[in-house]
């Protein structure tokens, strides 16, 4: 109990802050809204703050700053996909820095959303291997689908669709990353099913490598299975048979990668020596 009552009183001998905020991404600053503003009330829960407490052990208490990026993510979870000015307060009192310190970590990273987005956050990557093989359908279907353009949500606050970088789902092209699932290998047919499921409040399960390939593919496998690494990985053998190898001179490594010749390898490592 005495751990969680510092956790909230932590920072308390911080100054004010006053002036614009510098952020980045849509917006170049903060921008008061009836919801996001200094005075609105933020806090963590008691469940939370037991996470919290979890998070900051994991590092000395001197380096307490070690953990803004998962408070922020979990203060982003508990607010409902996103960081309102108050939660970033909270995170700097927490760890004992001005808040501006956690501003430029919220604004570096595109994974902390400074403003309300909807229940079914949508991140559909656009780089190369996913444009190539259709992400540009995807993104039309979802736009004609819901009424909406990229970077916008609907009003009904459901969905909503931001392009991204590479997501790293090369082989599943193309996909979009909603909330923290990744649906892969996309048609514009599958889209809509999947847009139709989450209206229902039903996304589909992500498969049993924590991903779903929309075309009924495990993973990355092919259309014909998998075909190869059929075998449970065995324990490998310890080597035993390593003085039937050729001692080698340290000095001759360096030669051969070009340090320079014997006497001169041997001239700079006395000087170090």
């Amino acid at each position: 109990v005495g751990m969680l009552s510092a956790l909230r009183l932590a920072g308390s001998r911080l100054p004010s802050r006053t002036g614009l905020r510098a952020m980045s991404g849509s917006n170049a600053s903060h921008i008061n809204t009836p919801d996001n503003l200094e005075t609105t009330y933020f806090d963590f829960t008691e469940e939370n703050y037991a996470r919290v407490e979890r998070i900051l052990s994991k590092y000395p208490s001197n380096y307490k700053q070690s953990g803004i990026i998962p408070l922020l993510d979990l203060a982003q979870r508990q607010a409902g996909g996103w960081l309102p000015l108050a939660a970033m307060d909270k995170v700097a009192k927490i760890v004992g820095v001005a808040p501006m310190r956690v501003y430029e970590v919220a604004t570096f990273y595109t994974m902390f959303n400074r403003e309300k987005v909807g229940k079914y956050f949508m991140q559909l990557c656009g780089t190369t291997p996913c444009m190539i093989c259709g992400s540009e359908d995807i993104k039309r279907t979802i736009e004609k689908h819901l009424g909406i353009k990229d970077g916008e949500t609907t009003p009904d606050g459901l969905f909503t669709l931001r392009e991204v970088e590479c997501l790293g789902a090369c082989a599943n092209a193309p996909m979009i990353q909603m909330n923290d699932d990744y649906y892969e290998c996309l048609t514009p047919a599958t889209t809509v099913e999947l847009l139709e499921a989450c209206k229902r409040g039903e996304p589909p399960r992500m498969g049993k490598w924590g991903s779903l390939p929309m075309n009924g593919q495990v993973s990355c496998e092919g259309p014909l299975g998998k075909t190869t690494l059929l075998d449970k990985p065995g324990i490998p053998p310890l080597r035993t048979d390593w003085d039937k190898f050729e001692k080698v001179d340290p000095v001759s490594v360096k030669v051969h990668m070009g340090y320079g010749t014997y006497e001169e390898t041997e001239v700079k490592d006395e000087e170090k020596a």
